[in-house]
């Protein structure tokens, strides 16, 4: 007889899916895997021993696993020493799934820059006078990438990823795991929205010079340690930034507006 696992009544909405049997197992062991402090890399018991502490069958107990695995909570190794082991979860995983999320949502410029505005200017306050020396050159070391004008379009996209990447490794350096996670999941989905890369793809007068002059001055309130004007400058940055953006999405648009009538 399988011992129900279910947590205390709570309230639900009422378009909230309930629970499989193996999906309360699995949200079971990942909380008994908290409680016990276990890291990455630490095996987790067989399963004889997770059907007697949760008093699953053997059934719902591999269904359980296999959820944390496609979760990527666990990973699993056959053979001698395999078993099913703790795995963290990287970040670029996360942000792959949650990039999946949104594939069939409509996602626009206009809703990433509103996160932008919201939360680089408090990031940007937060690192002012924060930055180690080595720090403050490798955020100069990826501005060298788009020092000079582009000689083609590709050279002009891959600047324009340069630049992202400027954002990225600022993110890099919060020590707020939350805010690091949400900075680089924006910029993420800048560099993979199909109508970022046409915009990416297309010469814009000015941009590049607009946010190299951005950055440099934001640069040295950080190492200066004025959070002021590091936050009023990266507002600036982004006002600008969205502003140019949203024009070239309309002109994309249009275009392929043009372009479907013809056709």
């Amino acid at each position: 007889m399988e011992r129900d696992i279910t947590p205390p009544a709570t309230t639900l909405p009422a378009d909230t899916p309930r629970m499989s049997r193996p999906q309360r197992a699995a949200a079971a062991i990942k909380d008994w895997v908290v409680e016990r402090g276990m890291r990455p890399g630490d095996r987790l018991p067989g399963e004889a021993e997770l059907m007697a502490h949760f008093g699953m069958a053997k059934g719902t107990i591999r269904e359980a696993l296999r959820v944390l695995e496609a979760q990527g909570l666990i990973r699993t190794r056959t053979g001698p020493g395999g078993g099913a082991f703790v795995n963290e979860v990287s970040e670029a995983r996360a942000r792959a799934l949650l990039g999946n999320y949104f594939y069939f949502n409509e996602i626009g410029i206009a809703d990433i820059y509103a996160l932008r505005r919201a939360l680089e200017p408090v990031l940007v306050t937060q690192l002012a006078g924060q930055l180690t020396d080595a720090q403050i050159g490798e955020l100069e070391q990826v501005m060298t990438a788009y020092e000079t004008p582009p000689e083609t379009i590709e050279e002009a996209e891959r600047q324009r990823m340069a630049e992202l990447d400027f954002h990225a490794l600022l993110a890099d350096y919060s020590p707020n795991a939350l805010l690091r996670f949400q900075c680089r999941f924006l910029i993420s989905l800048l560099k993979e929205l199909t109508i970022c890369r046409k915009i990416y793809s297309r010469e814009i007068p000015g941009f590049r010079e607009s946010g190299r002059d951005y950055q440099s001055r934001l640069l040295q309130a950080l190492r200066a340690g004025d959070a002021g004007a590091a936050k009023a400058i990266m507002r600036a940055h982004l006002n600008t930034a969205q502003d140019i953006m949203e024009q070239q999405e309309s002109v994309v648009l249009r275009q392929f507006l043009r372009e479907t009538d013809r056709q």
